[in-house]
């Protein structure tokens, strides 16, 4: 069977290899294409290529008007919430590749996903390396109990700490707790140099020029350290062949199953 695929994002920086992809294959077809500032254009037009008969449109409304099996969503923080919940009104699967949201937005998101019955992937990096560094750092968490993360991104990423780490955070709590030595509240200073606390998990963002996406957990013990590192470049190609994968695991998912590593290690 054909997977009917619409993209929100669709022109931008992971939104366009994807659709760049899924034009090119025999498995997916591309029945929408969502981004207001390209809307009544022909995507195909718009991506340098020939007419492929699939018209740009501004809204998910618009789009679903036509048959629909999957949403890929590469936006923004700020709308991807009601787009997902709209999809999932409508019976249409959906894979998230957008960051930004938040442990009650996915809460939301999970209980709408179990009430239509339908599955939803969501990852805050579908980076088949990236998914690999969060695993490794899993496992490490098994036998080491203090760690922190730093988060790398460009200067004008919106959200902060990022989806990888956030994700990376929430499933290091479920290994085990996290020791910090000296009590947060007790710091000399300004609590919030020592990052972000979420879940017990300290997450530094530096956000500057020059990065893309990168990440590192550190975790430490007396008189040594190790780094599981994730660094990307400037393309966004690493994160099409996970989000294609993502596309077909949830056509047998119902609910929500977050994180990459998932796919790959169940």
């Amino acid at each position: 069977m054909v997977v009917r695929v619409c993209v929100a994002g669709a022109t931008g920086w992971a939104g366009k290899p994807l659709v760049e992809r899924l034009l090119d294959s025999k498995e997916f077809n591309l029945s929408g294409a969502v981004a207001r500032r390209a809307a009544g254009q022909d995507i195909g037009v718009v991506l340098g290529r020939s007419p492929v008969g699939v018209s740009i449109t501004a809204s998910l409304k618009e789009a679903l008007a036509t048959p629909t099996d999957v949403l890929v969503d590469y936006t923004s923080p700020g709308s991807v919430k009601e787009r997902v919940l709209e999809a999932v009104s409508r019976g249409v699967r959906v894979v998230i590749g957008t960051s930004g949201l938040t442990v009650s937005d996915y809460a939301d998101i999970e209980a709408a996903a179990t009430r239509h019955q339908v599955g939803i992937i969501a990852a805050g990096n579908f980076s088949v390396t990236a998914a690999l560094a969060k695993h490794f750092a899993l496992f490490a968490a098994r036998y080491l109990p203090s760690w922190e993360i730093i988060d790398y991104a460009q200067a004008g990423k919106p959200d902060a700490p990022s989806g990888t780490t956030l994700e990376l955070a929430e499933e290091l709590a479920r290994v085990r707790a996290n020791w910090v030595e000296f009590p947060l509240e007790k710091t000399h200073g300004d609590v919030h140099a020592r990052g972000a606390s979420v879940l017990g998990t300290q997450i530094h963002s530096l956000r500057l020029p020059s990065y893309v996406i990168s990440f590192e957990t550190i975790f430490g013990l007396p008189d040594e350290r190790l780094t599981i590192r994730h660094d990307a470049g400037a393309g966004a190609a690493p994160y099409v062949g996970g989000t294609m994968l993502a596309i077909q695991k949830v056509m047998t998912t119902t609910g929500l199953v977050r994180g990459l590593d998932r796919l790959l290690f169940t």
